[in-house]
């Protein structure tokens, strides 16, 4: 999974169907990106229009220290976030003081389509924004799969680059700005708790253990150095100053860690120790002040549609059986006569289907993984018109923060190019992960899926920043498990239990239709869900926990992913049934990448368009 943040929530982050065939690179069209793409030239008003939201976008973040940071900038590099409610608020004015300049300073009929796609983007954006600000006491600050005692560690090592002596101070102003941050968060979750917003019971321990477990190691305890604390000496280590000075410097990151940064930890774990009591069972929104109508929010947030909970429940019911026919069909070919449910425990019990739970049995799925992108990545010129500059690199989730982590997602590269791309694979217990899914989560997380789309987004020339760094989970986790199939297409999947493992990655976003809606709108408990994932699907019951549990933390994003995928399907189709032999695999996903980060309905209006286009040029 990728994390798709909307401007308002990245300035608080710590952190079937035919076939495509590729097209020889022939004729007048090859090479030309279609004028419906972002990246054509911008006339003058445009121009303006870009400078405008540029800045609004600048003015947004520039309170936002740990945005700055992961943007690739060294301003207020010695601060993080401000987590208060009274932040959220005067960021919620802004945005709603930028659109009224925008729509006073600016008259759509002078701009070109793509510069009213830009004015129409932001004004959707704003307007998502404040419907969601209704619900910002909503979000859990600490879960299972995600709280800050982990992500400030994660967002220090990741994106804090000590380059000097500066960088270096002020990475140790950081650490002893987590007391402030970690207090902040506390006051958010005790007024949660007391608007009766509590996270199911299962998140505590998790959390506390994420904590506990930051506090250990050097300087807090005997033993090896903990991560902060290495990965600060490795940086000041490498630095090409007097050893006196590095030794200063590691003293002053030693005395904020035992003081102030432990403080701040001590808080928070005192105050998940203080809520704990208040969590009574493991409910879905239903159970939350407005629950109804809190999840009928995420459902139009995460899908980008008007969908209801019934009809997605039923879409996934139709697409779980879908994909099992498919599913029959590879397990005949390879002689199981079970049932399809007994396939699946055969696949899970089975060594074959494991890697080792060593280490060489880690560098093994990691090698595999680097494969199967690298095999993208040969062929990729045959299917896109623009490939992504920065680099992708695959790494195993740190250690510190293998139990709240997801099973893998990507970070986005840094756009001064210091950072690569990064996919990340949980390989906590090498018992639970399955070598069949391996190659179809690989093309998700890396190529040609969330680094095409991600990546490239913030490369596109012409485009506002907030469409390069912004955007939803439909668009995104949508292309993310086309991608999947694409690699299909490609040629790939040449083993039948990898295509088989790619069956399962997509049944496995078919049933997060069915779980999600269960959960949160037919009243399903933890175990129910559990329950009808382990019969339906092919995932380790460890993994089928992990994955229900994060969906009752964040209502309706899981839905996003084949929601997403089923209208590109639909729209490649349209494409192709309406342009026929003028059809060009590599145009269509310059339409669908070259425009940013954008909502379905948008998606679906630059497709027809690029047909029109097309059959009258």
């Amino acid at each position: 999974m990728k994390r798709y943040l909307p401007l308002a929530a990245l300035l608080l982050a710590t952190t079937g169907l035919a076939g495509a065939q590729p097209q020889a690179a022939s004729g007048p069209a090859a090479g030309a990106v279609p004028t419906t793409s972002a990246t054509a030239t911008p006339n003058a008003e445009d121009a303006r229009l870009t400078t405008f939201l540029d800045a609004a976008f600048d003015e947004s973040i520039a309170d936002s220290p740990q945005t700055l940071t992961s943007l690739g900038s060294k301003e207020k590099y010695d601060r993080l976030n401000d987590f208060t409610d009274g932040f959220r608020e005067r960021q919620m004015q802004l945005r709603e003081r930028q659109l009224a300049a925008m729509r006073a300073q600016f008259n759509p009929e002078r701009l070109s389509p793509a510069g009213r796609l830009s004015y129409r983007l932001f004004e959707e954006d704003v307007e998502d924004d404040r419907a969601a600000f209704r619900w910002r006491w909503h979000s859990f600050p600490a879960t299972n799969f995600s709280s800050p005692m982990g992500s400030i560690p994660v967002f220090m090592i990741n994106n804090h680059r000590i380059d000097n002596v500066s960088d270096a101070e002020a990475y140790v102003s950081r650490l002893a700005d987590v007391e402030r941050v970690m207090g902040e968060i506390s006051a958010n979750m005790r007024h949660q708790t007391g608007l009766g917003i509590v996270p199911p019971a299962f998140n505590f321990a998790p959390v506390l253990e994420d904590g506990q477990r930051i506090l250990t190691g050097a300087p807090f305890t005997e033993g090896a150095d903990g991560a902060l604390f290495a990965d600060f000496k490795r940086k000041v280590n490498a630095l090409e100053i007097a050893q006196g000075e590095k030794d200063r410097l590691i003293a002053a990151a030693r005395a904020a860690l035992t003081g102030p940064f432990r403080r701040g930890y001590e808080t928070m774990l005192e105050t998940v120790r203080e809520i704990q009591p208040r969590a009574t069972g493991n409910n879905g929104a239903w159970s939350l002040p407005d629950g109804a109508a809190l999840y009928a929010q995420r459902l139009r947030q995460s899908t980008t549609t008007d969908l209801s909970a019934e009809q997605i429940h039923q879409i996934g019911l139709q697409q779980v059986a879908r994909i099992h026919g498919e599913m029959e069909r590879i397990k005949a070919q390879v002689g199981f006569t079970g049932t399809l449910t007994q396939f699946f425990a055969h696949i899970n019990a089975g060594a074959e289907f494991k890697y080792p739970n060593t280490a060489d049995g880690r560098e093994q799925y990691l090698a595999d993984a680097r494969r199967y992108i690298a095999q993208v990545m040969e062929v990729a010129p045959r299917w896109f018109r623009r490939l992504p500059r920065a680099p992708l690199e695959v790494r195993a989730v740190e250690a510190f923060r293998q139990e709240t982590a997801a099973v893998a997602f990507y970070n986005r590269p840094s756009p001064d190019g210091s950072r690569p791309g990064i996919y990340y694979v949980n390989l906590a217990d090498m018992n639970q992960v399955l070598k069949p899914q391996t190659e179809a989560i690989s093309y998700h997380e890396g190529a040609p899926g969330h680094h095409f789309q991600s990546a490239l987004a913030q490369e596109l020339p012409n485009v506002p920043k907030f469409r390069r760094f912004g955007g939803n989970s439909a668009y995104g986790e949508g292309w993310g498990l086309y991608a999947e199939q694409l690699g299909q297409e490609m040629g790939f999947y040449q083993d039948p239990m990898s295509e088989f493992g790619m069956l399962s990655t997509q049944l496995w976003r078919a049933i997060r239709l069915v779980v999600d809606t269960g959960i949160h709108h037919h009243r399903w408990t933890r175990e129910q869900a559990i329950d009808y994932f382990m019969e339906n699907g092919l995932l380790s019951r460890r993994d089928a926990t992990k994955e229900i549990e994060r969906y009752f933390n964040i209502p309706g994003q899981a839905t996003s992913y084949m929601i997403g995928r089923l209208k590109i399907l639909e729209l490649r189709d349209r494409a192709r049934a309406a342009l026929g032999d003028r059809f060009d695999i590599r145009d269509f996903h310059a339409v669908v990448l070259e425009n940013g980060n954008v909502p379905l309905d948008v998606l679906e209006s630059l497709v027809d368009a690029w047909i029109a286009e097309r059959r009258n040029g």
